[in-house]
């Protein structure tokens, strides 16, 4: 018979349309379909409004497609003027994640709870055998954020390159000698930690929930020297993890995984002078403090370091520094106070890429290169030649 109604089988087709209905309900309700839906923070002008000259932007974006880049923002006065990729989508930060690490010890120095003049001695930090010795125990708080300890132990999350590059333990008096240290880092976590708790609290507590980011959900996991090598699927669980390697130290590395957007939100709270929609956030003399170059690094480039920044040294002294941090030498955040310029690069690093460095560098050149008036002191070749 033709068009007979089978009611149990159209019963059971009910059943799985109700069932198939409640499971999308919950997918579009979850937290990161919620966050992957709202509106972002920032509103939209032109290049032109921004300076810029769209033509040589789209040379840009051309690169970015050529290269392999994941993502890139660029905002005028918290503005954006140029996307391109999946600005939302979280990656690991790398060696970024010393900028954030910036403004969480800039607070708890504020609180009065981190004098930045205590020595490692005075704070009870040792480390596995060999032990730290009295003289290295005598750095201080300000030379681990400067990366001047002269501590040369083994630590977390160091490559193989990094641990051939240290110099021979002893061999540097405290404050004298200028290494991208990660046990300097890694230890400066560690105070922060003794001083004003968890990392990843903090930061979610006092910068990503004021600030509004809307892809960290404070996921944390935690990975250990004889777990298996962290792939794509296992990192895409988490909005930052601990990095614990015993053998070789104490001191864990506190990764963090961000999206291009929410990094630019934090570059943004930089360029403000750490002011947020009428609040404090972070100490403006903090800021200016952390972004004064400290170490020349590479003079032919103009690059220093600060506090846990990388700094461009001004073309004139009265002009504010721009300052940097980049991650594998092919993420970066930048920010350029001259121009009221944020940007953000991103690399999909955790599923492989075939960016390189010298990519890199060319991004900043057409980057720059669209500026309808030339900056007085260009980015050019220091993101290669500093090495993360």
């Amino acid at each position: 018979m033709c068009c007979r109604l089978d009611l149990p089988s159209l019963a059971s087709a009910l059943r799985r349309g109700i069932l198939a209905f409640g499971w999308l309900l919950l997918v579009l309700n979850s937290p990161a379909a919620q966050a992957a839906a709202a509106p972002d923070r920032f509103e939209r002008i032109s290049p032109a409004e921004a300076g810029y000259d769209a033509e040589r932007l789209q040379a840009l974006a051309d690169f970015l497609a050529q290269a392999g880049s994941q993502s890139m923002i660029l905002l005028h006065e918290g503005r954006v003027f140029f996307e391109w990729g999946d600005v939302r989508k979280p990656l690991l930060l790398h060696s970024m994640r010393k900028a954030v690490l910036s403004a969480l010890v800039g607070q708890c120095v504020a609180r009065g709870r981190l004098r930045l003049e205590a020595t490692l001695a005075e704070l009870g930090i040792d480390d596995n055998a060999p032990a730290l010795t009295a003289e290295e125990r005598r750095a201080t708080v300000l030379q681990l954020l400067q990366s001047r300890s002269g501590i040369y132990h083994p630590a977390a999350a160091e490559s193989a390159a990094m641990q051939a590059a240290k110099p021979p333990r002893g061999s540097h008096a405290q404050g004298t000698h200028w290494h991208y240290n990660n046990w300097d880092f890694n230890a400066a976590a560690a105070v922060l930690e003794r001083a004003c708790g968890p990392v990843f609290e903090a930061f979610d507590r006092d910068i990503a929930k004021p600030l509004g980011m809307l892809d960290w959900q404070a996921r944390i996991g935690r990975w250990s020297e004889g777990d298996p090598e962290p792939d794509a699927a296992w990192l895409a669980r988490w909005d930052g993890f601990v990095q614990s390697e015993p053998s070789r130290s104490r001191y864990p590395a506190q990764h963090f995984r961000l999206s291009a957007h929410d990094l630019a939100l934090y570059g943004q709270l930089y360029l403000q002078g750490g002011r947020w929609q009428g609040q404090q956030l972070l100490p403006r003399d903090w800021i200016e403090q952390s972004t004064q170059p400290v170490s020349v690094v590479q003079p032919q480039w103009g690059l220093a370091y600060g506090r846990l920044w990388d700094v461009l040294l001004p073309a004139r002294p009265e002009d504010p520094p721009a300052f940097f941090h980049t991650g594998v030498d092919v993420h970066m955040l930048g920010v350029y106070p001259l121009q009221r310029l944020v940007m953000v690069h991103r690399v999909d690093t955790e599923a492989g890429s075939r960016f390189t460095p010298r990519d890199l560098v060319q991004v900043i050149r057409l980057m720059h290169a669209a500026r309808r008036a030339q900056p007085p002191s260009p980015l050019s070749g220091s993101a290669a030649a500093a090495s993360r």
